[in-house]
């Protein structure tokens, strides 16, 4: 936010950034009850999606730098099976999550080419 750096040029970055925000809105209408379960796993999970681009787009060794990205892809996975038990137990409609849906399938191939490159 404050600092200029290199992690903010990414398309990673900023399609991640989406997904954290539409993670936070679909939750929202998840059951109160479960804020303290899924809701604040796949929060947790999002945020660690986010942070770990930028963390890693800022290590100078390649492998350390490809370490993180792959934390944060696995982050990513982790959100997709919690949205999975989520959508079994009705707390969201498939309608309500397209847009999640998109930013999660581009954030993995994203991340995926930053992995092999």
């Amino acid at each position: 936010m404050f600092l200029i750096l290199n992690h903010q040029k990414l398309d990673v970055y900023v399609s991640v950034r989406k997904l954290v925000i539409e993670c936070y809105n679909i939750t929202s209408i998840f059951p109160p009850e479960k804020k303290f379960g899924i809701v604040s796993q796949i929060r947790r999970a999002a945020l660690s999606v986010y942070l770990n681009i930028a963390e890693g787009a800022s290590r100078k060794p390649n492998l350390e730098r490809k370490r993180f990205f792959e934390i944060a892809r696995g982050s990513l996975i982790e959100i997709d099976a919690a949205l999975d038990i989520a959508s079994d137990l009705n707390y969201y409609a498939c309608k309500d999550s397209d847009c999640l849906k998109q930013y999660m399938i581009d954030s993995f191939k994203m991340l995926t080419g930053l992995i092999l490159n």
